[in-house]
């Protein structure tokens, strides 16, 4: 790897060293360490003002970083996600929501992980991944070589649960938080240089937080929900601190590049130093996150000049001195010559789309550093954001030229960066190193009766509703290439029941001689959840059948009347003759 010799002597000086058996100084590759947080707002800390909580490392950290004062994002947490490891707007990406495959990256989206990968760094995601659950859509297939998370869009319990490491499923003892730095730590360990991205879980719910964090916030007045969320931030706060003491204490933290941030606003309504919105809105509060990045040999300073998620990829590839594949349309710029202070530094258009159930040109936003125009049904607001960051003006109705220009700008955005379609991928099967497939309720498609237990049909949700054999849910595969496998389900029944399997026509049936109920698991929430309780499911034996190389739609059904009172969790393809060792658990 080559580094430009300018920036080399301007941050990099600390890593360079002396060989004994050389005279020139031979470049050593930084390390990057991304932390990113799930649901935590701007206003979430104590270095932003918010007098309540207590968050001394990560302010620590910013005080020792470039803070970027307006840093933006999406509005939600899969889209956020997609950008921020390809450089491109989500919805070129393919990725568009959060559930039912809308989350899904296509497979030829680049990631940091995949540029970084053949420049020689090791690769590790612990914790939420959310850009798809199946390889080549997993974090595997998109360039992590090490793999210890949850591709969901939450885990349904933060204490003693299971986690997918690679391709099987392990489980874990204590604070789903604390047990993945002491991961990510473990991972850091090695020589080679490392790009570890930490995706923390928290504050998103469940609001599952240890006692001493909860008592702590309770003790200051605050009602259960913000006391969790307080609490698990701290927690957060907590375990930055001891990243920061490994690294010091391993030598590595002069030749790390350290980079907090969050995915979108707060869950909720609290502190946010004076924004409008929250998570899921357009507005500032929604999408203005908090971005600390830490250079070695680089001294603090707070940017002005807004910044996004899309600007990662490119500014990272521009400090390590590593060209972007040409192929990739990169839709963010590098902010190197920001932190340089290049003066030249241009105003540009930041575009924002969010999904209200169902896929539409609108919502949507478009901002620059002076104005935001919001794009809602039948309602459109333009606000002056240097002299107005809390948008309580609307000034529509003085600017409509500078409003129809804005919104053509968004329409001629949004036609370039839908070009090629947002159809989510099929979910593939067949590759012979991948030993177990799961097919999630949310993957599926249902017919009849048949709804989600939660009715949204969130991360863990399952079928239920089956009172008649038109009640039907499916999966649309891509079998890449023809393979037998065994044909499990994440099932529950209280009485015997036939099913039957169809692949591509090819019926047969499975007959259920006995009740399977799946039992709920006790959860630790401090408030009632929105998503459904996780439970410990039964795991049913449908029968062997193949797969033709093609397209494959899998569809189960109750014979008869006799239904069961069946609810399905998931069906699970343990491949017959794949490459690895495997097993269903």
């Amino acid at each position: 790897m080559k580094f430009p010799y300018s920036l080399c002597l301007i941050f990099f000086s600390s890593w360079f060293f002396f060989s004994s058996c050389e005279s020139e100084a031979i470049p050593k590759k930084p390390n990057v360490l991304l932390i990113i947080t799930d649901d935590q707002g701007w206003g979430d800390l104590s270095f932003h003002g918010n007098e309540l909580i207590e968050t001394p490392n990560i302010d620590s950290l910013a005080s020792r970083s470039i803070v970027f004062d307006r840093f933006y994002v999406s509005p939600v947490c899969a889209p956020t996600r997609a950008s921020l490891l390809t450089g491109r707007y989500h919805l070129a990406t393919g990725t568009t929501w959060v559930t039912h495959r809308m989350e899904v990256m296509r497979e030829d989206e680049m990631t940091i992980a995949e540029i970084l990968k053949p420049a020689g760094y090791r690769t590790g995601l612990f914790g939420k991944w959310h850009q798809g659950k199946q390889f080549p859509h997993d974090p595997v297939g998109q360039g992590f070589e090490e793999f210890l998370g949850f591709t969901e869009g939450h885990l349904n319990n933060y204490f003693d649960s299971k986690l997918t490491h690679n391709f099987e499923e392990v489980t874990f003892e204590g604070y789903l938080p604390d047990f993945l730095t002491d991961k990510t730590m473990d991972f850091m360990k090695g020589e080679a240089p490392f790009f570890a991205m930490l995706s923390f879980n928290t504050p998103h719910s469940p609001f599952q937080v240890p006692d001493s964090y909860f008592d702590k916030y309770k003790a200051k007045g605050l009602n259960d929900k913000d006391a969790s969320v307080y609490g698990m931030v701290q927690n957060i706060d907590d375990n930055v601190g001891r990243l920061t003491s490994f690294l010091k204490q391993s030598g590595k933290l002069d030749n790390t590049i350290v980079i907090f941030m969050t995915d979108n606003g707060p869950n909720g309504v609290r502190f946010n130093g004076g924004m409008k919105g929250t998570k899921a809105h357009l507005d500032e509060g929604g999408v203005r996150v908090p971005f600390f990045m830490r250079i070695p040999g680089q001294d603090t300073q707070v940017i002005k000049p807004w910044a996004a998620h899309i600007d990662v990829l490119p500014t990272l590839m521009d400090i390590l001195g590593i060209e972007i594949p040409k192929e990739i349309e990169v839709h963010g710029k590098s902010l190197l010559p920001l932190i340089k202070g290049n003066p030249q530094w241009e105003d540009r258009y930041f575009f924002t789309h969010h999904v209200n159930r169902n896929f539409d040109t609108i919502p949507g936003a478009i901002r620059n550093q002076k104005y935001l125009l919001t794009l809602q049904n039948n309602n459109k607001e333009l606000y002056d954001l240097e002299n107005d960051y809390s948008q309580t003006q609307n000034i529509i109705a003085e600017n409509p030229q500078l409003v129809e220009m804005m919104e053509r700008e968004y329409l001629a955005w949004f036609q370039n960066v839908t070009k090629n379609g947002l159809e989510p991928p099929l979910i593939q099967v067949g590759h012979a190193h991948v030993p177990r497939i799961e097919l999630p309720a949310p993957d599926g498609k249902m017919t009849g009766g048949v709804s989600f237990k939660g009715k949204m049909g969130w991360a863990n949700d399952w079928f239920v509703g089956f009172t008649s054999e038109s009640d039907r849910v499916y999966w649309d595969l891509e079998a890449v290439q023809s393979c037998e496998f065994e044909l499990y389900a994440q099932l529950s029944n209280i009485s015997p029941l036939t099913i039957m399997i169809d692949l591509n026509g090819e019926e047969w049936n499975a007959t259920i001689s006995e009740a399977n109920v799946a039992e709920q698991i006790p959860s630790p929430d401090r408030v009632p959840r929105g998503e459904v309780y996780e439970k410990k499911w039964p795991l049913v034996y449908l029968g062997k059948g193949r797969f033709q190389q093609g397209k494959v739609k899998l569809t189960l059904r109750a014979k008869g009347k006799k239904n069961g009172e069946l609810e399905i969790k998931s069906v699970i393809l343990k491949v017959l003759n794949s490459s690895l060792p495997h097993s269903i658990k």
